[in-house]
């Protein structure tokens, strides 16, 4: 449920608001999930209405997170259900809202592997950083979120480079390697298939050509994008129209696209076991929304994974990496009191300008008063005396006045003029 935060005088709040892995189950996350291609659009949609000021969307396989500067964090959570088509008491419970402080803590956390799946895992930086560009893009990336973008990425680098947080890391990728072997006992005899051209398969196909697979194959929709990254590892690459009489010819299918609806049907994958004569088939489903039907999972020669299901694997080193966390937190913690120092900061700029902008006001009007006198000749000495005094008397008359009126708040006063004048007085 949203959380109430304290407004800013200008009405305005720095917050995220989420859902991830551990909050929300897959089958509610791919309701939520963003195509990159929407990005902008719902970015246009969200910081349009004059409620939401700033605004950045992180959309990956285990979580959904926006970031904002707004008005009301409420009216974001409608924003997200009415985006989303999904009923706001579908997702509510698995909702999360973290106001100022704890926004920046988790944005530091996310970018440096803390809050991961995987402890550590270096992927979930670079989507950060894509996730600020197409804001940036988007013209909803104002000063306060480039600000803790930046620190995020800045306080990632600190955390790698100054700990152990990412030894021995368990990943996405070496997690499929791991189960693909514990079926097939050894991979350097199987026909591997990737179905898709991104970041996240070229680390799966990294892994696997490692065990020098009998076939690799990329199957993209652009096929000299699937012929680029196949040539990488001495593989081949078809398109993705010709994946259904070629599907059973493979024994590892590993498939992360950006489709909104499944590429992978039961139909397909069952007259694929009757070709094979039910041998066993191996899948990883690593989208967001799923790439194959959940109902394939129910077939008996097909072993069926996705991201969800590698979580115990990718946990397993996990307990050698804490003494690390300790570290990194504490990095996290004093990067963040750093943070908010600067948004404190900022939120007195106006203050000051208007400070600034009556005292000059108030300097240009003696200035202009004083030269006058000098030009009727006047004594300059007597003239800078009446200058210093003009504007000592404008200076202190309105803190003055404040002083004479505060009855039943003198020592609250005495103490703020002495902070802001540090007048010598006896105490």
């Amino acid at each position: 449920m949203a959380a109430k935060l304290p407004l800013p005088s200008d009405g305005m709040a720095l917050f995220t608001l989420g859902i991830n892995h551990r909050t929300a189950p897959l089958a509610v996350r791919e309701q939520l999930a963003f195509h990159a291609g929407e990005l902008r659009q719902a970015l246009w949609d969200l910081t349009g209405g004059g409620n939401v000021l700033e605004a950045a969307i992180l959309s990956t396989c285990n979580r959904i997170e926006l970031y904002c500067q707004a008005e009301d964090p409420k009216a974001t959570v409608s924003w997200l259900s009415e985006n989303r088509r999904v009923p706001l008491r579908e997702i509510e419970p698995y909702l999360y809202t973290h106001p100022e402080r704890e926004a920046v803590r988790h944005a530091f956390r996310v970018a440096s592997g803390l809050d991961s799946m995987v402890l550590g895992e270096p992927q979930i930086l670079g989507q950060m950083k894509e996730a600020a560009r197409i804001a940036r893009e988007a013209g909803s990336l104002g000063a306060t979120l480039d600000k803790l973008f930046q620190q995020s990425f800045s306080v990632a680098k600190d955390v790698r480079s100054g700990t152990a947080i990412g030894a021995s890391i368990v990943s996405m990728a070496a997690a499929a390697v791991h189960l693909a072997e514990r079926i097939f006992g050894k991979i350097a005899e199987q026909r591997v298939l990737f179905i898709g051209a991104g970041e996240m398969i070229g680390l799966c196909a990294a892994h696997f050509a490692a065990r020098q697979p009998r076939q690799l194959v990329i199957a993209n929709r652009t096929i000299e994008r699937g012929r680029e990254l196949a040539e990488k590892y001495g593989g081949t690459a078809i398109r993705l129209e010709d994946l259904a009489e070629r599907f059973a010819e493979f024994d590892i299918v590993v498939s992360c696209t950006a489709s909104q609806l499944p590429i992978i049907g039961l139909g397909l994958v069952e007259r694929a076991i009757r070709a094979r004569r039910h041998r066993p088939i191996f899948m990883v489903d690593l989208a967001v929304p799923r790439d194959v039907e959940r109902e394939i999972a129910r077939l008996d020669d097909v072993f069926l994974y996705t991201v969800d299901d590698l979580a115990e694997i990718v946990q397993s080193g996990k307990e050698s990496r804490q003494s690390a966390v300790i570290e990194a937190e504490a990095i996290v913690d004093r990067r963040v009191d750093d943070f908010l120092q600067w948004l404190r900061t900022r939120e007195r700029v106006p203050l000051i300008r208007i400070l600034r902008d009556n005292a000059e006001r108030m300097r240009r009007d003696e200035m202009e008063h004083a030269l006058k006198r000098l030009a009727r000749g006047e004594p300059p000495e007597a003239v800078l005396e009446q200058l210093s005094r003009r504007l000592t008397n404008k200076y202190l008359h309105a803190p003055t006045q404040a002083l004479n009126r505060a009855e039943d708040k003198q020592d609250e006063m005495r103490a703020l003029v002495t902070r802001l004048f540090n007048p010598r007085h006896d105490a």
